[in-house]
């Protein structure tokens, strides 16, 4: 073979391997509905198949949230796409419906008025492709736990309260005022919860419980 076939067919192999890429990048920026992909079951690695309850569990408990890849905007590594493509060929099928999992900032939300990438299996199940950041930290989890739900934030106020009454000089007022530590923890508790759930609420945000697979970022 001369080296002009050699180069000729260098190129077209290329070609071809930029087009599956491509055909790969649309898919993640479609918005293709679908529930299933048909993987072969026997070339899945089962610690990479998680059910919709856990997902949901670890997206209130690390504040992330898990919409479609065309909300994503903070782009798809070559690596997830030659993940994709690795698969398409293992599995020998067309990969659609896939799901990011990251925190809010990294989605481009629809206006009501460091991530995971999932594939459909079935039956509420999906498969991880790839994962890239490290939104899944135990320093993540404990700074965001004040979000977690209604209870967390409350426990959150409770504790800011006792720090906070604990720094209170009394001197003579306890003499003075009976049970007066206990009033100003009521105090302190009242006037923290109102102006974090002011502060909280007036920025549009909402409980990790809430938005954890929500698309609008003030619903």
């Amino acid at each position: 073979m001369q080296q002009a076939d050699v180069l000729e067919t260098v190129k077209n192999i290329l070609a071809a391997n930029e087009i599956e890429r491509q055909a790969i990048r649309n898919a993640l920026q479609g918005s293709e509905a679908t529930t299933s992909n048909a993987f072969d079951p026997d070339l899945l690695e089962t610690d990479k198949i998680f059910h919709l309850t856990t997902i949901r569990t670890t997206c209130i408990d690390y504040r992330l949230r898990f919409l479609d890849t065309r909300f994503f905007k903070n782009g798809i590594p070559e690596e997830a796409i030659s993940r994709i493509r690795e698969l398409e060929k293992s599995h020998g099928c067309r990969l659609e419906g896939f799901k990011i999992m990251a925190p809010t900032k990294a989605f481009q939300l629809l206006s009501y008025d460091d991530p995971l990438l999932f594939a459909p299996i079935g039956n509420d199940y999906y498969y991880l492709i790839h994962q890239w950041g490290n939104d899944i930290s135990p320093s993540r989890k404990w700074i965001v736990k004040p979000y977690k739900n209604l209870m967390s934030f409350v426990l959150f106020c409770l504790l800011i309260s006792v720090v906070l009454t604990a720094f209170v000089p009394e001197n003579n007022l306890s003499k003075a005022v009976p049970m007066a530590t206990i009033i100003i923890f009521l105090f302190m508790f009242k006037s923290i919860v109102a102006v974090l759930m002011y502060a909280f609420f007036m920025l549009g945000k909402n409980f990790n419980t809430a938005i954890w697979d929500r698309e609008y970022f003030n619903n």
